[in-house]
């Protein structure tokens, strides 16, 4: 009798385990990972040498706000802010005086101002809106090419008027996917470089894509002199510098790279938001460290499709890491700010002000913020 009871327990647990490899391997998922090849991670080594320069910040309390993904300060000196609830708050420097200036219904993640004064905002799940200083809210465009924009991310705006959008993935739109972190999350695994960048002129209402195959097109930033842009590609940890006005770039076509610089690469992150600063600099916020996990599946495409199938704590998300640096034109790393600890987590970017530097984040409960060392000097 006990050894009857012995084989039916080792038969339903090998049931049990067939089941289950069956479910690793079978059970559909929402991406089709594509092969690549990472590039080599020298960790945290000069010019990004562990440091603590991050881990005092103070931080600007936003009420039940979460989520300060992307400030800027107005024409008018205040300061603006982009939360998760689809909010855009507007507060004195100091953060007094705050309020909702507007709510989109959706997710902004970046936003510039053009000469107009009106707020040009690259929404995640309604593409690119103008918001007037009367608060009225317009949808400039989105779809470009008979494709929609699954994944407005970043936005400038050119002295000519011209608006530059980064459109982060043709694959897995912010709305669909269960918001704007778990579709990065998904489009960053299966590595099919959708992104692409595109360019509105609000003049002849015309778009058009001057950039695409891009792994995870995330944020964009203008060169002085207005001929070529910057673009954080957070899949491959590296910031592409492109020459606008010319024929479109398939950055993963060789022959195209040609005429695509990669300012920075290599980087112990995954590069978010792209903001200028003073004296020239370009600050990129890491919002996640980079991991030795996803970097050995980047070869090994069936095994990021296991990853998913397996429940969503397990998956492989770095752990929080606030990193932040700047880097001049030629990406020179002027400034490299980090805090270990990660408790100020996501850092997507940084807006410098001649007294403070404010700490953009996907997820923290305000926003961060520090002295401006330039001023000390």
């Amino acid at each position: 009798m006990l050894k009857t009871w012995c084989w039916r327990i080792l038969g339903g647990l090998l049931l049990l385990l067939t089941l289950l490899a069956a479910y690793l391997l079978l059970a559909p998922v929402p991406v089709n990972p594509v092969a690549w090849q990472a590039t080599p991670f020298t960790g945290y080594a000069p010019p990004h040498a562990r440091n603590e320069q991050l881990a005092a910040l103070q931080l600007i309390r936003i009420g039940a706000e979460t989520g300060p993904e992307h400030i800027a300060l107005g024409p008018d000196g205040w300061l603006y802010a982009a939360v998760s609830s689809g909010a855009i708050l507007r507060m004195q420097p100091d953060g007094s005086q705050q309020e909702t200036w507007v709510n989109t219904g959706g997710r902004v993640l970046g936003f510039a101002f053009d000469a107009h004064g009106n707020l040009i905002a690259a929404d995640a799940y309604r593409g690119l809106l103008q918001i007037s200083p009367e608060r009225q809210i317009s949808v400039l465009l989105d779809q470009v090419d008979g494709t929609p924009l699954l994944y407005a991310d970043a936005v400038v705006v050119a002295r000519d008027g011209k608006i530059y959008l980064s459109d982060a993935s043709q694959r897995f739109g912010a709305r669909e996917y269960g918001g704007t972190f778990q579709a990065s999350v998904l489009d960053i695994l299966e590595h099919s470089s959708t992104g692409r960048i595109i360019e509105y002129d609000p003049v002849s209402r015309q778009a058009h894509v001057i950039a695409d195959q891009i792994c995870f097109a995330n944020g964009i930033a203008l060169s002085q002199d207005e001929q070529s842009l910057f673009v954080a590609e957070t899949g491959e940890y590296r910031v592409w510098k492109i020459a606008l006005h010319a024929p479109v770039l398939h950055l993963k076509n060789k022959a195209d790279r040609k005429r695509a610089q990669p300012v920075l690469r290599d980087l112990p992150g995954y590069p978010d938001n792209l903001m200028r600063g003073l004296d020239g600099r370009i600050w990129v916020g890491l919002a996640k460290p980079r991991g030795a996990a996803i970097d050995g599946m980047a070869d090994k495409p069936w095994l990021r499709s296991i990853t998913l199938r397996l429940p969503r704590f397990l998956w492989p998300v770095p752990p929080a890491y606030g990193h932040v640096l700047a880097f001049d034109e030629n990406g020179k790393i002027q400034r490299d700010l980090q805090d270990p600890s990660g408790k100020y987590p996501e850092t997507t970017g940084v807006t410098e002000t001649p007294e403070r530097l404010y700490i953009q984040s996907l997820h923290a409960q305000g926003i961060g913020w520090m002295p401006n060392p330039a001023r000390r000097r």
